[in-house]
């Protein structure tokens, strides 16, 4: 499916390689689809869950097709009700849900979607993205980005030393009786040239000690910036791109290597694949009709359909779509470790 156009002899630049889209989900109008998570039950199916923060509530996908098989939620402040549900993750058998408007992250129990609890109230202000990984047996941290601005309705940020509170960190628990527990652990973010000045998407990798947390922000260049995991500024950012940096995830692979994927919200989105330590990078792609994307999900482990695992993403606010990670690796001529 993956097809290459090369540039022309009056020495343009090559076109992105397309990798076509293995399915994209039928169209869902006045949801406003955000972020994504992918989930695989007891069953070895594979499921991706989708935030809408128009409609107050999440919607699942089935991997294998792409067909909607529920809706979960609606607009309210109580257990598993959403206000402006943004960013997404799963650990485990929990999901996490970042909302905006309710300003805290909700914590459910897969695959009934069983509310545990929320945290964050108290600190969050404006929060849309999460990342989270365990530090310790039975303890995850959980890393949210919070773009509260000194003006929001016109895009104005903080004062400077404010932006050393973009990212919150919390650590937090449930035990074998579904009791969740969360303490506030800090902020961080840096006010030199590392700052953050508009956040959305964040991941990490707990194996090279880093995180990549994009910065949205076109007036001092929309990036990547690369901090490590205790919340320092690690002195490197990629260069700008023309596009707003949205959706980022690591592709773990076997043998310790892999690749990041970011996403460049243009139309087609670029995909930028990066080397998973040396962050140079190792391509992009686009496909062949997905458009301005917020949020991905990688998951990389192998399915029927997809024995070199899955790239969703989302497709102009309103569909998920979803890339065969093995023709991605072939695209662009990845490490034989990755996809299949």
């Amino acid at each position: 499916h993956a097809s290459s156009t090369t540039g022309s002899a009056a020495g343009l630049p090559a076109a992105d390689p397309v990798v076509d889209e293995a399915w994209i989900s039928p169209p869902l109008e006045g949801e406003e689809l955000d972020s994504l998570a992918a989930w695989q039950d007891e069953d070895g199916r594979v499921l991706v869950v989708a935030t809408a923060k128009s409609s107050h509530r999440l919607s699942v996908f089935d991997a294998a097709s792409g067909a909607r098989l529920r809706t979960f939620g609606g607009p309210g402040q109580g257990p598993g009700q959403f206000a402006r549900p943004n960013g997404i993750a799963v650990f485990g058998d929990l999901l996490f849900v970042v909302e905006r408007d309710n300003h805290r992250v909700q914590v459910l129990s897969l695959p009934a979607f069983e509310p545990l609890g929320s945290f964050g109230q108290e600190q969050l202000r404006l929060p849309y993205g999460l990342w989270v990984y365990e530090h310790a047996p039975g303890e995850v941290t959980v890393l949210v980005t919070d773009s509260f601005m000194q003006d929001f309705a016109n895009a104005v940020p903080p004062p400077r030393e404010q932006l050393a509170e973009r990212v919150k960190r919390f650590r937090v628990a449930v035990d074998e009786d579904g009791v969740l527990r969360a303490r506030y652990d800090g902020a961080f973010g840096d006010t030199g040239e590392g700052a953050l000045f508009m956040v959305e998407s964040i991941a990490g990798d707990p194996a090279g000690g880093r995180l990549l947390i994009a910065e949205e922000d076109r007036r001092v260049g929309s990036t990547l910036r690369e901090y490590a995991l205790d919340g320092r500024y690690l002195g490197r950012s990629l260069p700008p791109l023309r596009g707003e940096a949205e959706g980022v995830a690591l592709w773990e692979c076997e043998g310790g290597e892999g690749y990041w994927i970011a996403v460049e919200q243009l139309r087609p989105t670029r995909f930028h694949v990066l080397e998973r330590d040396t962050l140079r990078s190792a391509g992009v792609f686009t496909g062949s009709r997905t458009a301005r994307t917020d949020g991905i999900a990688v998951f990389a482990g192998p399915t029927p359909r997809f024995p070199g695992g899955i790239l969703f993403a989302l497709h102009d606010d309103r569909a998920v779509a979803a890339f065969d990670l093995g023709e991605v690796a072939r695209s662009l001529r990845l490490s034989p470790r990755c996809g299949g």
